[in-house]
């Protein structure tokens, strides 16, 4: 049965059948094109339906039919072909063979004309619904398309819901636009699939977007940023945060407190969390503005925050952690137990994994402040970590990655082939993206240490890369370059430039990139003058009919958009 409607699609795809033709066959509209049915072994199914189909034929105009035809011929042909009725099956098999043998091409092809069409039958649209339906969940979505366009019964079928929710079910995440209620029977599946292709090829191919410029930090470096919703946070060197709008451009609070330049953040619920150089974490209310609370206990720079349900933890270069409660800003759990400064920090609700400039990574137990595991291995400084509750990841200067056991404490793997800082990596379902210093993105298995991809060739990055996010389809890395660059997670190729500076290569670089499905936001600029400090954003969401690009600044209330 798929054979048969892949045979058809095929037809309507091409234009062209899949098996040789009479040039004078004439399909009825109604009816699509049909590779012969082998008859050496039918399906009692089959057998039924050729009874149903050959009967129902036969007996529509055969008397009109018989009428017409009769007048193009003597009394002699007809006379014989009355006798012909009344000759056994064998006798009528032995005419037949007789007459073929005594026709010429062009009355051989006649004989085709009017054969084949009674061996053309839709079967699909005779089928019950629910059987029809079961045949056509094994085609794919590009053959379903196709089928539609053969018939209107067919059309029919192939445009029914609860057969699109099952492809949509199918689908891999990619970053697209999901309904709230995707659970319901009652929405248009095939328009929800159809707008997933369409915003998939717009990241791909950038045909479709609208873009954003969004000013406020001056010629300051944005040092973090943090995107959930409609509200972007960027934290900057300027002592500053800036709360912006997504959909309008605007700035919509300017959060000034801190004493020294913002080096980290964390924004969860309505809460949003800060750490600076000024030795202080603030708690704010993302909806106001209002400082909640500002904390204080480190003795310098804090210089990473982690988030979970309401709990902060705080790494400093004072070689400790803390533990807060943002609700009450009390300092609820301090852990020591490092020599140096404290450069990155995850923490999943249950334990606190920290990496430090003492080469070490340590997994504490938050709330008896006990150190559960040393992890030693690294030679050098740690300067990125990720945890999944199950394996720790940690990039150092040394030029390696180390998989951990994070309940045994037991180095798994040491990742090699990276020559300078892992700056930056993320882990999700054991697949392991790790940016470098040294230009270099890499794609591995935690669980095997298997290098699966080195992303390079001509279109890879010229310079460090700062930043890189993944989806189950795609990578995004960002770099000190002045580009962002999209990639494909399992061949390793490279797709396109969703970002490249003007600027790039003489002082323009991307510090950071966030994205949810539909959005992607970049912080941009320079440290000699030569790019504007900014955000960028791209939303490549369905619907904008014209690629456009906003201007926006932290001071105005109104954008002015240049298409």
């Amino acid at each position: 049965c798929v054979v048969y409607i892949k045979a058809v699609v095929s037809t309507q795809s091409t234009g062209k059948p899949t098996r040789k033709r009479s040039r004078h066959a004439q399909p009825s509209s109604e009816e699509p094109l049909t590779p012969e049915t082998p008859t050496k072994r039918k399906s009692k199914l089959s057998e039924d339906i050729l009874k149903m189909t050959c009967t129902r034929d036969a007996s529509i105009g055969k008397r009109k039919r018989f009428s017409s035809q009769s007048d193009m011929v003597s009394q002699e042909v007809l006379k014989w072909v009355e006798g012909f009725k009344h000759f056994s099956d064998t006798e009528k098999l032995g005419a037949l063979d007789l007459l073929s043998d005594m026709c010429d091409t062009g009355q051989a092809r006649y004989i085709l004309k009017k054969i084949e069409p009674r061996f053309q039958r839709d079967f699909i649209t005779l089928l019950p619904k629910e059987l029809a339906m079961s045949i056509l969940r094994y085609l794919g979505p590009k053959d379903l398309l196709n089928a539609m366009r053969t018939c209107k019964s067919w059309k029919v079928l192939c445009d029914d819901s609860l057969l699109w929710k099952d492809i949509c079910r199918l689908l891999p995440e990619v970053p697209n636009h999901y309904h709230e209620d995707e659970d319901s029977d009652n929405l248009d599946w095939k328009k929800i699939f159809l707008t997933r292709q369409e915003l998939e090829g717009n990241w791909k191919t950038g045909r479709n977007f609208v873009k954003k410029e969004l000013k406020g930090h001056d010629d300051h470096v944005i040092t973090c940023l943090q995107f959930h919703g409609d509200r972007i946070i960027s934290g900057s060197d300027d002592s500053t945060l800036k709360v912006w709008s997504v959909s309008s451009g605007e700035c919509l609070l300017t959060l000034t407190g801190h004493t020294g330049g913002v080096w980290c953040s964390q924004f969860e619920g309505d809460i949003i969390c800060s750490g600076s150089t000024d030795r202080t974490i603030k708690v704010w209310d993302v909806h106001t503005g209002q400082s909640l609370h500002t904390l204080f206990g480190h003795s310098s720079t804090v210089r990473c925050l982690s988030m979970f349900n309401q709990i902060c933890v705080s790494g400093s270069r004072d070689a400790t952690l803390r533990v807060w409660d943002v609700q009450t800003g009390e300092c609820k759990h301090l852990l020591i137990g490092h020599m140096a400064a404290v450069r990155c920090v995850q923490y999943d609700g249950v334990r606190v994994v920290s990496g430090a400039y003492d080469c070490l990574v340590k997994v504490w137990d938050p709330v008896t402040e006990t150190c559960l595991h040393s992890l030693t291995g690294h030679n050098n400084r740690v300067y990125s970590l990720q945890f999944d509750g199950r394996h720790i990841v940690s990039g150092s200067l040394d030029t390696t990655i180390r998989v951990w056991d994070a309940v045994t404490g037991t180095c798994l793997h040491v990742l090699s082939g990276h020559r300078s800082l892992t700056s930056g990596m993320e882990l999700r379902d054991n697949i392991l993206v790790s940016g470098n210093a040294d230009s270099f993105v890499k794609i591995w298995d935690i669980t095997t240490g298997a290098c699966l991809h080195t992303l390079d060739g001509p279109n890879k990055h010229q310079s460090a890369v700062t930043c890189l996010l993944f989806t189950s389809k795609y990578v995004m890395t960002s770099s000190d370059d002045g580009t962002v660059k999209l990639w494909d997670i399992k061949t390793g190729e490279f797709i396109r430039d969703i970002v490249k500076l003007d600027s790039g290569g003489s002082g323009g670089v991307v510090w950071r990139i966030q994205l949810d499905k539909t959005r992607l936001v970049c912080a941009v600029g320079s440290r000699n003058g030569t790019e504007e400090t900014k955000l960028i954003v791209f939303d490549f969401s369905v619907g904008n009919e014209k690629t456009k690009q906003i201007s926006c600044a932290s001071s105005s209330s109104s954008s002015d958009v240049m298409f």
